[in-house]
């Protein structure tokens, strides 16, 4: 009886964190977002300063390709703000999708390593495997839901 309910508060603790993980991708997608629509209004020596200090290491190596800057933030921002949203609304393709983007991310986040040895990258990467780790769980426990209703 006592390892069930130890299971069962573990297990609740596991879906606070999914869902802290999944709401911080949420705000960071929106945030990149945003982000991508500023690139079009903001000076470029501003912008050469502020991509270079807030975001991905890879942007960095040429912050003056405003167009690919702006797509890669728009299209990154958006993938996580429809893969967040499937995710809180429970929709089951949305657990497999964010895994093969969170796989996607994290290899290309390893090739990026591989040139920039930024510990950001590391960091970043160590995240997001947790991140997946967490959905995966969460993908099977919602599963298993569905299955015996």
């Amino acid at each position: 009886m006592a390892s069930r309910d130890s299971t069962g508060i573990e297990r609740k603790i596991e879906h606070g964190l999914f869902l802290l993980s999944v709401w911080s991708k949420g705000i960071a997608g929106f945030v990149e977002t945003i982000g991508g629509l500023l690139l079009l209004i903001i000076p470029q020596t501003g912008l050469n300063a502020l991509v270079i200090a807030l975001t991905a290491p890879e942007l960095a190596e040429d912050p003056t390709d405003r167009v690919a800057t702006f797509l890669q933030r728009i299209i990154h921002g958006v993938i996580k703000i429809l893969l967040v949203a499937g995710l809180l609304g429970r929709r089951l393709w949305s657990y497999p999708v964010s895994l093969w983007f969170l796989a996607a991310f994290v290899a290309y986040q390893m090739y990026r390593f591989l040139f920039t040895h930024s510990l950001w990258l590391i960091a970043l990467t160590v995240l997001d495997l947790i991140v997946a780790f967490l959905i995966w769980r969460e993908y099977q426990d919602v599963r298993k839901q569905t299955s015996s209703v």
